[in-house]
């Protein structure tokens, strides 16, 4: 018996339905324009590229943005900052206008202060001035300077006048010291050490002292004397010497500086000098110690009392000339009670001073 054909819905036939219809659709594809689409697509492929572009500079302005936003804030610290000291220099500024004003008082001030200094400056110089021709008038006072110490001033009571002035200097063994224990260890030592000794050296700046003291027109002559006398400057004995020839005054002291003290004290000598000087001397200035240890000639024994030394000094009173004032400048020795009231007498009677002055003179 014949087979029967089984039915399937993908026979020929229907693969032919479904090939035309897929022809069909190539063809209608294939009849459609297609240009549009691409154009479409180019389109969209030029935006996606600006879109690109555009975000890229999106980016970058999103850097410098903040890059500015940081700028602006420097630039507002800054501007704080500038405001800031802004207000200090102002205040500086008003600062400064303030102590100018008060500057210009005080300058002010200042300019009156110095116009009243020029005005005492020129009282004084006119002082000075008058000072300066008052002392002119007494230059006598000034023909030399001396300086005691600490450059004091002293009211001695003394007052140096006269026309022809002697002095007369003890220069013996006890003008080494004031007391005799002191005199004798001093005598044995070198020239040097004597000539350092206070007292003498006291007794030296008392004459340089007298010879700033001297008037200018009048005369001098300075001896120095132990048991003999003699004159400073060498060559003078028996002449007056000129004041206003400075030059030999200063000699004189710096010779009497040069002297040291030795041997014994002849007062009779001294005085001596001034009966043999012509004219006689019109004011006498005595520098002693004490009373003498001999006359005109040596000792009449190896001891001297007190009693001996005062009928000494009254001889040589005897050779003193009359009506010459005599003033006394004593450095009291040790062991001549006698020695001050004698000479206290000596310048009371001939009308002249008594002058036993402290160690720190003159």
């Amino acid at each position: 018996m014949a087979r029967r054909r089984d039915f399937t819905i993908f026979s020929l036939s229907f693969l032919d339905v479904m090939s035309c219809g897929f022809g069909a659709t190539i063809l209608l594809y294939l009849i459609l324009d297609h240009r549009q689409e691409m154009d479409t697509r180019q389109k969209s492929s030029a935006l996606r590229g600006e879109v690109a572009f555009l975000e890229r500079e999106v980016k970058e302005g999103t850097v410098d943005l903040a890059e500015l936003r940081n700028t602006l804030s420097m630039v507002d610290d800054s501007l704080a900052e500038a405001n800031g000291r802004s207000r200090q220099i102002l205040a500086q500024i008003a600062e400064r206008r303030d102590e100018t004003a008060e500057g210009k008082d005080d300058t002010l001030a200042q300019r009156e202060h110095v116009n009243r200094l020029k005005t005492d400056l020129k009282q004084l110089e006119e002082n000075n001035e008058r000072l300066r021709a008052e002392g002119e008038k007494q230059r006598g006072q000034d023909v030399r300077q001396f300086q005691g110490d600490g450059d004091r001033q002293y009211l001695t009571g003394l007052k140096l006048g006269g026309r022809r002035i002697l002095v007369l200097l003890d220069r013996s063994a006890s003008m080494l010291d004031y007391s005799l224990v002191n005199v004798i260890r001093l005598r044995n030592m070198p020239a040097p050490v004597q000539l350092r000794s206070a007292k003498w050296q006291r007794a030296v700046a008392t004459v340089d002292w007298l010879s700033t003291q001297l008037p200018e027109g009048s005369q001098y002559q300075i001896y120095s004397f132990n048991t003999r006398a003699e004159p400073v400057v060498e060559g003078s004995a028996g002449k007056w010497l000129q004041v206003a020839d400075r030059e030999q005054l200063n000699g004189a002291i710096a010779r009497l500086q040069q002297l040291v003290p030795a041997e014994g004290t002849s007062l009779a000598n001294a005085f001596e000098v001034a009966s043999k000087l012509s004219p006689a001397p019109d004011n006498i200035y005595l520098i002693t110690d004490g009373l003498p240890t001999q006359g005109a000639t040596g000792p009449s024994g190896p001891k001297v009392s007190g009693r001996d030394r005062q009928r000494l000094f009254n001889q040589a009173l005897e050779k003193l000339p009359k009506g010459i004032p005599v003033n006394v400048i004593l450095a009291p020795m040790e062991g001549d009670p006698m020695a001050a009231s004698a000479l206290w007498q000596l310048a009371i009677s001939t009308r002249g001073a008594f002058l036993a002055p402290a160690r720190d003179w003159p």
